[in-house]
């Protein structure tokens, strides 16, 4: 199987023996998901992938050891933050004199790098460079520094919300989310006995924790499971209760129904623009909607979702529109 990534491509023509090396928040590649060794990440899709070909995979929040493998790959995502809370963890989990080869593209950042580890006293080497991509490597060491110093707080609509580099709005409110609370203070019925409401790709937990505050019973879930972590955090620093969960749009749900869907669904897949997340969201809606139950989505004003919206709903309201953002209503069909 050919690498069809290019930091994949990259890494398919070392000379690297990479048996038994753990490989640290890559991207969906076949080329490396046939490779033998571990997964390290925190995309829950990504780790269903590895787990349902019986290969070895495990989140930073799971209680498992990482061991001690024969080295480490870190695929250096697109945020900078994020790359350098990864490096932490691996610094702090794995023993020191680990062979560590950090990959990435040119337009991510990977060149800076290099600044990174001399801040931590970490040497590096250049190893290759091609498709755009640079492939440097280090050995890891004690560096004195907690990775969970990224975590943060902030304050935002009388609640402490809790964040994380990687996490959608890390450290401020989107403003589509506040314009979809704005509405939803004004339309969302008050929550009645045993009323549930969903949170699709939940970030921080705003939304969430928003609801909770209300009354409702709120289920949230993201596939990324640093956003996991935060709502976790950012309902239990507010004293509220939710159901928070790792999956992807509607996976680990089942037959589970509700009142009502709230969501700010992402777009982007790294630097691409990927609908199909907030598509699965759309279409599956009715399946996880009671009688009478309504979706309330938020979203860029220019992606094209009305005529989705329409072709499963029948109809939907543009409950709001400030020219960047709109806020949809849709309604289970026949319950209008």
């Amino acid at each position: 199987m050919s690498a069809q990534t290019p930091v994949c491509q990259l890494l398919a023509r070392q000379d690297a023996d990479y048996r038994g090396w753990l490989w640290v928040a890559p991207p969906r590649d076949a080329w490396l998901e046939g490779r033998e060794g571990s997964l390290l990440s925190a995309d829950h899709g990504l780790l269903q992938a590895w787990r349902e070909r019986g290969s070895h995979a495990l989140s930073p929040f799971d209680a498992g050891s990482v061991g001690e493998p024969a080295g480490a790959v870190l695929f250096w995502p697109k945020s900078h933050a994020l790359g350098e809370w990864w490096l932490l963890w691996l610094c702090a989990n794995l023993p020191a004199g680990t062979r560590l080869q950090l990959v990435g593209e040119n337009q991510g950042g990977i060149k800076r790098v290099l600044k990174v580890l001399a801040a931590l006293g970490l040497g590096c080497r250049k190893l290759d460079s091609a498709r755009r991509c640079i492939l440097f490597e280090t050995r890891l060491g004690d560096v004195g520094l907690d990775p969970d110093a990224a975590w943060t707080t902030f304050e935002a609509e009388g609640l402490t919300l809790v964040s994380h580099p990687g996490v959608f709005g890390h450290g401020k409110l989107d403003a589509g989310t506040r314009l979809l609370l704005e509405w939803l203070e004004r339309d969302l019925p008050e929550p009645g006995q045993s009323r549930e409401v969903l949170d699709i790709g939940c970030g921080d937990g705003i939304i969430a924790a928003w609801l909770a505050r209300r009354g409702h019973t709120v289920t949230a879930i993201d596939v990324n499971g640093f956003a996991v972590e935060a709502t976790r955090r950012t309902l239990a620093a507010n004293g509220l209760e939710g159901q928070v969960q790792a999956g992807d749009v509607y996976s680990t749900l089942k037959a589970r129904r509700f009142a009502a869907i709230v969501s700010n669904p992402p777009f982007h897949q790294e630097r691409n623009i990927d609908y199909g997340p907030a598509g699965r969201l759309i279409r599956e809606a009715p399946a996880h909607l009671l009688p009478a139950g309504e979706l309330w989505l938020v979203a860029n004003a220019f992606l094209p979702y009305p005529d989705l919206l329409e072709s499963i709903f029948g109809g939907f309201q543009v409950v709001a529109d400030d020219r960047r953002f709109r806020v949809y209503r849709a309604r289970v069909a026949g319950s209008r």
